[in-house]
């Protein structure tokens, strides 16, 4: 039987990070100021330099624009009463107005704006109108960036929904499902599959494998699976004398926020179990809320330990017929986002609304907790909140409600509103931020320029 060690490339080098493998495990540690940062799989870097994250988290059927869109520029800017769900993490974000996705546009291809507004959101191409096989469209910025830096991490890239996978069939006036469900595409036709079952990103993040399914042979894997994990998380504790006083509770905070998800997990996939005749996906909460919650915890988690630089999240996709009850909002969301200006109606998507806009609350908050050399996890990041239908009503995809999060890495000041000219291509945002990824790119879509950001 393999023996459990405890492998540390900073033997080598103080300032490569620690990786601790068990049988079918592997911990990569976070960013240690005792011991430098880098990711295992890249060469030694001259000066330990903290790596620079992205995400791009998109948000379904548009929004209230009478509640959403705040009032003046700069940082005088007034909060609107949706983003006032923000104000504790005002200086956090900024808010662009002006930014739009053209190609989510009809075009002489009549109906479709829900998976055009999905396949153009991260690609600014315009998606070929096709049920079958034969789906076209466009790289997304975060497999350019992928292709360039991706081998730096174990993980490219992560994809994450609440919607699970679909990749074929057709969904939305003659569109395939593919461009509905996606928002990351490594090729114009090959979408990255997202994943929406919390247990199985956890696996996949830390090496242990997809699970057996269930019943007795899933339970029995899980069981080595977390006692490779106990000694994995074991074995670590030799790092303690290795490293200074802040270090020593940066790795405390670390396995116990490791520990924190995977219980959650565990406990949705107990609920699960006592529920008579319903086949659920395992590991995913019964709450839409928790489940939002463990997959931007499992993101933090995911760049905390630069397994990936390079995220996208479908908090849902655009179409979504959700309800939310527990809002007061029995009405499915698709349905409510075409108002015909009906206030109640109106009253009932500004809910959904502040519902997502705190759910990145708690992602702010959740980057901001996780500590960094001098800074924070959100403070070398990049993160895109927003989507690609402005008012759902009016199907139109221009003047999008989007908030632009993250540091930097001292790149990006935030606590304003900028106002740019009328249909800017979203794309020269992803220009911008790639420039600052080291990421050499003439172009992303339908891109015109770069934004000048600060």
């Amino acid at each position: 039987m393999s023996e459990f060690r405890e492998t540390s490339l900073a033997a080598q080098s103080a300032s490569r990070r620690h990786i601790l493998r068990g049988v079918g495990s592997l911990i990569t540690l976070p960013f240690l100021e005792s011991l430098g940062a880098r990711s295992f799989a890249a060469e030694a870097p001259k000066a330990a330099v903290k790596p620079l994250r992205a995400a791009w988290l998109y948000i379904p059927n548009g929004v209230n624009v009478n509640e959403w869109f705040p009032t003046g520029e700069g940082a005088g800017y007034t909060l609107s009463p949706s983003l006032t769900e923000l104000e504790k993490n005002r200086n956090d974000f900024t808010v662009i107005s002006g930014l739009m996705q053209d190609w989510a546009h009809s075009h002489g291809n009549g109906g479709g704006d829900h998976a055009r507004a999905v396949a153009t959101f991260l690609t600014g191409c315009q998606p070929k109108k096709t049920a079958g096989s034969d789906i076209q469209l466009g790289t997304s910025v975060d497999q350019i960036a992928a292709q360039k830096i991706g081998h730096l991490t174990r993980l490219a890239s992560l994809e994450l929904s609440t919607d699970g996978q679909r990749s074929s069939g057709k969904c939305d006036s003659g569109y395939s499902c593919a461009y509905q469900f996606n928002l990351a595409w490594k090729n114009e036709s090959m979408p990255m599959a997202p994943e929406m079952d919390p247990r199985l990103v956890f696996e996949r993040m830390f090496g242990i494998g997809a699970s057996a399914g269930s019943g007795a042979d899933a339970l029995r894997q899980r069981r080595l699976q977390k006692s490779i994990l106990d000694t994995v998380l074991g074995e670590a504790k030799s790092l303690q004398n290795k490293v200074g006083a802040a270090d020593r509770r940066k790795i405390d905070e670390y396995f116990s926020s490791v520990r924190d998800i995977e219980q959650r997990i565990e406990r949705a996939e107990k609920f699960q179990a006592q529920m008579p005749d319903v086949k659920v996906p395992e590991g995913i909460p019964d709450s839409y809320e928790e489940h939002i919650r463990v997959m931007f915890d499992l993101l933090a988690l995911a760049f905390q330990t630069d397994t990936t630089r390079l995220a996208t999240f479908m908090l849902a996709h655009d179409g979504s017929n959700r309800s939310f009850p527990d809002l007061g909002v029995p009405d499915a969301h698709h349905y409510l986002s075409h108002h015909q200006s009906d206030p109640q109606k109106l009253a009932k998507i500004a809910k959904i609304d502040r519902f997502y806009l705190r759910q990145f609350g708690y992602f702010l908050d959740k980057m901001k907790s996780i500590k960094e050399g001098e800074g924070t996890l959100l403070d070398s990041s990049m993160i895109v909140f927003g989507g690609a239908i402005c008012d759902g009503n009016r199907h139109n995809h221009n003047n999008l409600p989007i908030l632009f999060a993250g540091g930097g890495c001292g790149t990006l000041k935030h606590g304003k509103r900028t106002v740019l000219p009328t249909d800017t291509p979203m794309t020269n945002l992803y220009l911008s931020m790639l420039d600052r990824m080291g990421v050499p790119a003439e172009r992303v879509g339908d891109s015109t320029g770069r934004l000048e950001l600060a």
